[in-house]
């Protein structure tokens, strides 16, 4: 869409997502074998006709900054772009982004709103799974005539207390603004009637809250205002949303189609498990709105004498007489003889080892067993080994780093290596 342009947060520290973010940005964190969690919101603004894109880092963002410029690159004739803006020292400031408007206060004069050619800006997460047509929620901000719109989607009072929940009126027309409403008053008090977004009556009913999908557009001018007027407001969720409803209209675009917050191991776990199933709830085979990366070339997935049920295999991937179910294999995993592995995701690997190399075979390894895991790439699962929590433990750290167990889910980390035999 002509100057319209979107601003990806890069995330912070990502601590509950740790393992997976001990050494990368948590949108850089791949996810359904072959793809990065931040190719989810470049791909919806490539599809809805954005191109010119700005992403903001400042946490280990070196594997996603090489991912970006390896995947994006417009050509020379177009204006599209995937553009870095990393936490800088200016002279006006010294300090790292303090929160997420923080990070765009701090990066607004590289939008080219003081030149006059932005249109709406578009904020997103780079952490989410979903697919939106951003021309659409553009369009409703622009016949509404509204300063701000916020993404909300219907929840039950179960999720709500979990969510920022918004509060509207018939015109859609967001008039309170609550983060994680606890109590059984503040719930009842954010109730809305969500058959104005064209649920249901009887969904209308089982989901009575509009929570906030950290999904905004701001008209230009007003952003820079909000901004600009206390330094101090760092977090748009918390305190920004919440000054403006008072002063702005600030209206409420409604969604209804699948949305995860990859914010925890066990909701990443989920979201990519679910990829397996015979329906999953995000459609990676949609031809209609692609899911772009930094596609490698590999040859197909190749399996000799292996049982493989509901598996999602990736380019590269080896199975050799291995049993696989319910489980991703991402790109150049190798799986080698009576593996078993269920219901977990491999990340794979960077490279194909040599067969001389003298140091241990990355991947899976004869006659391991796997239940319940996450591989990160490059790992080394020894002959023989077991990693089924078989304490059924909710949390551990092994004392030689090479896993971590988080919501009962064992994570072996990165360019680690679990030798033969060991049993979890």
């Amino acid at each position: 869409m002509e100057n319209m342009v979107a601003v990806i947060l890069g995330g912070g520290k990502g601590t509950r997502l740790f393992p997976l973010t001990k050494e990368r940005a948590k949108p850089a964190v791949s996810i359904a074998g072959k793809y990065r969690l931040i190719d989810i919101p470049i791909s919806n603004c490539i599809n809805s006709g954005i191109t010119q894109m700005y992403v903001l880092t400042m946490y280990q963002s070196a594997s996603l900054n090489n991912h970006i410029s390896n995947a994006y690159r417009f050509d020379q004739f177009s204006r599209g772009f995937v553009q870095v803006l990393a936490a800088e020292q200016t002279a006006s400031s010294s300090e790292w982004f303090q929160g997420t408007a923080d990070a765009v206060r701090k990066t607004l004069p590289h939008l080219g709103y003081k030149r006059g050619n932005v249109g709406p800006v578009l904020i997103l997460s780079g952490d989410h799974l979903y697919r939106m047509n951003y021309r659409l929620f553009r369009d409703a901000h622009i016949r509404s005539h509204a300063d701000i719109s916020i993404a909300v989607m219907p929840v039950t009072r179960q999720e709500a207390p979990e969510l920022g929940v918004m509060k509207v009126d018939e015109a859609g027309r967001i008039v309170k603004f609550v983060e994680k409403p606890r109590t059984e008053e503040a719930l009842n008090e954010m109730a809305t009637d969500t058959a104005i977004f064209g649920l249901a009556p009887e969904e209308a009913v089982r989901r009575p809250f509009l929570a906030s999908m950290g999904i905004y557009i701001f008209d230009p001018a007003i952003l820079n205002e909000l901004l600009s007027t206390d330094v101090s407001r760092t977090d748009f969720g918390r305190e920004i949303i919440p000054q403006a409803i008072g002063g702005y209209r600030v209206q409420a675009y409604g969604f209804d189609g699948y949305w995860a917050d990859i914010g925890t191991i066990q909701a990443f776990y989920e979201a990519n498990l679910d990829l397996v199933s015979p329906m999953p709830k995000f459609n990676l085979f949609d031809p209609t709105q692609p899911i772009y990366s930094n596609t490698p070339y590999l040859p197909g997935a190749k399996m000799n004498q292996a049982s493989v049920e509901a598996a999602l295999l990736c380019d590269g991937v080896i199975v050799e007489g291995a049993t696989v179910r319910d489980s991703i294999l991402g790109s150049r995993t190798r799986v080698r003889h009576g593996a078993v592995i269920e219901g977990c995701l491999i990340m794979g690997a960077d490279f194909y080892q040599h067969g001389d190399d003298p140091s241990p075979q990355v991947g899976i390894n004869a006659g391991a067993y796997l239940k319940r895991c996450i591989v990160d790439k490059n790992a080394s699962i020894g002959r023989y080994v077991q990693l089924v929590n078989r304490e059924g433990l909710q949390s551990y750290d092994d004392p030689e780093g090479r896993f971590h167990v988080r919501d009962g889910i064992i994570i072996v980390v990165k360019d680690t290596a679990v030798p033969d035999g060991y049993v979890f």
